[in-house]
């Protein structure tokens, strides 16, 4: 069949402009808002210049929180291994551009190292390579990660009996400039790799010298205050609850798009409106963007107070694939619409979230129509020893039979699924029921401690299991297997070294349901990891 596709760069072209004239067009806001400068007297005259002030650039956007989100620790004590090494008992968290564990969700354009303009600040061996000043209008820093992580896994892929042990490695460098707050040139070089493989490598488990970032960012105008851009190149997308759009920091190569993104970013507010194609990896050459994949969206938030925000978003996903593939692929011809709307927060001590989304559009000859709702409530028990939160959450995505007109599955899109269904990575958010619970601790400071217990049942018993990745694993066509996945433990501890350095260690088990053991028999995944991080 043929997919009418025409409408669509009527319809981005339309949201952009939509985007970007009422940026031009809003009443006077600055004579060609003009960046802030600061006016310097010297002793021995009344001369003044004009610097520009740095303090608040680059405007940098600030993580999202995700769902299952902790209270960090507070009050005085060791907030490092460091720390309580040399003694140095803090009354408070210290100030940090990174978060305190081995999993740095953030892209590294995101960093925010403006409190080094501070002169009090924390004194830190890697400063000199920060927010170097060229003259008064231009701005370079540097920065990058390695990383190791050493994996056995039993059952692999759910074939019985197959093991994998094996390790991977990643090493990040990048370089960004900037004049004043106008223009932006940021580049992120990656280079993953992967040693002891007894299977196939993933997809993502290897990517020899490549540009995960490169980027140029062009200021439009202010609004309201805050800076409106455009950016244009290579780029990583992270949204929301990272259900549906992530750069999946835990593959050892980060999901990457290559397009062009308008994005507002004000105290209360953001909009972001993006057209991209997502990254074909190749082992030992460049990266290409996939020719026949286009992905496009509307993404605004809205932040009432601190810790709330609440999501409200439009995707398009056109995958112009050849339509004879087989249904058990994750990118067959189809167009598909996502809408959905977030809410997330805390109250005194309860924690919560709330998200849904509603998929229509065209797979093949079926229409769309599939839904996925993620609920959560928790509660932060902050007078207690250990700082202890727990969880209870319903994760759901529906499935179908698929068979007539109409397809119900849900499709994940880009999603960071490992932090939601699971680290073994055998279930995703397609055709599926988890009810889950979790329960974090601060033994110390420097130490996190989290433990998720899952019950996963298909939504429909005719449709197929999907793992973290979209890929259809298991079925039985005549549903007489049942719906009981099984139940998943999941087991983590990080700990803090210092501002530079974690170490995660972790354990999961799959406990064959019945549907697994008619479908997969002998079956009872396991997987053990231990992954160092090292940023700067």
């Amino acid at each position: 069949m043929t997919l009418n596709r025409c409408w669509l760069p009527k319809i981005l072209g339309v949201g952009i402009l939509g985007f970007t004239l009422p940026v031009f067009a809003a009443p006077p806001l600055t004579p060609a808002a003009d960046p802030p400068v600061e006016v310097l007297t010297t002793k021995d005259s009344t001369e003044t210049t004009n610097k520009f002030d740095w303090k608040k650039v680059p405007p940098v956007a600030a993580s999202p929180r995700p769902g299952l989100f902790l209270i960090p620790p507070s009050g005085p004590g060791y907030y490092s291994v460091l720390d309580l090494i040399t003694g140095n008992e803090r009354k408070a968290p210290p100030v940090s551009p990174y978060a305190p564990y081995a999993l740095q969700t953030t892209p590294a354009f995101d960093i925010d190292f403006r409190y080094l303009e501070n002169p009090n600040h924390e004194k830190d061996i890697f400063d000199p390579l920060k927010r170097i000043h060229i003259g008064d209008d231009f701005l370079l820093s540097f920065g990058g990660q390695f990383w190791y992580r050493n994996t056995r896994a039993s059952d692999n892929a759910l074939v019985a009996g197959k093991q994998n042990n094996f390790n991977l490695v990643r090493t990040r460098f990048h370089a960004d400039l900037w004049f004043q707050d106008r223009v932006r040139l940021f580049a992120e070089f990656l280079d993953a790799r992967t040693m002891g493989q007894s299977v196939t490598p993933g997809v993502n488990d290897q990517n020899h010298t490549e540009l995960l970032n490169i980027f140029m960012d062009v200021k439009l105008a202010n609004v309201a205050n805050a800076p409106a851009y455009v950016r244009v190149g290579r780029q990583e997308l992270t949204y929301g609850s990272q259900r549906l759009i992530s750069s999946l920091d835990w593959a050892n190569t980060r999901r990457t798009f290559q397009g062009v993104k308008t994005f507002w970013h004000a105290d209360k507010f953001n909009l972001d409106a993006f057209y991209v194609k997502p990254m074909a990896m190749e082992v030992d050459k460049l990266d290409q963007w996939d020719e026949k994949r286009n992905f496009m969206g509307v993404w605004g938030t809205y932040k009432p107070q601190k810790g709330h925000a609440a999501d409200l978003y439009f995707l398009t996903l056109d995958n112009n694939k050849n339509p004879n593939k087989p249904l058990t692929q994750v990118t067959v011809d189809s167009i598909i619409h996502t809408i959905g709307s977030r809410y997330i927060g805390d109250h005194k001590r309860v924690l919560f979230e709330l998200e849904g989304m509603y998929q229509f559009g065209k797979y093949q000859a079926q229409d769309i129509s599939a839904y996925a709702v993620a609920s959560g409530l928790g509660y932060h028990f902050a007078d207690l020893p250990m700082n202890p939160q727990i969880w209870l959450r319903h994760d759901f995505a529906s499935g179908g039979n698929n068979n007539g007109n109409t397809r119900g599955t849900f499709n994940q899109l880009f999603p960071f699924g490992n932090y939601y269904l699971g680290w073994i990575d055998r279930v995703g958010r397609q055709n599926i029921h988890d009810f889950n619970v979790q329960l974090a601790l601060h033994p110390q400071p420097w130490a996190t401690f989290t433990t998720q217990y899952h019950k996963f049942y298909l939504a429909n018993r005719y449709d197929f299991l999907y793992n973290a990745a979209g890929v259809a694993t298991a079925r039985d066509a005549t549903g007489r297997s049942g719906t009981n996945v099984g139940d998943e433990i999941d087991v983590r501890l990080n700990i803090h070294i210092d501002r530079h350095q974690d170490v995660l260690v972790g354990y999961s088990k799959l406990f064959a349901g019945d549907f697994l053991k008619a479908t997969k028999p002998g079956v009872s995944p396991d997987l053990f990891y231990v992954q160092y991080n090292f940023r700067f």
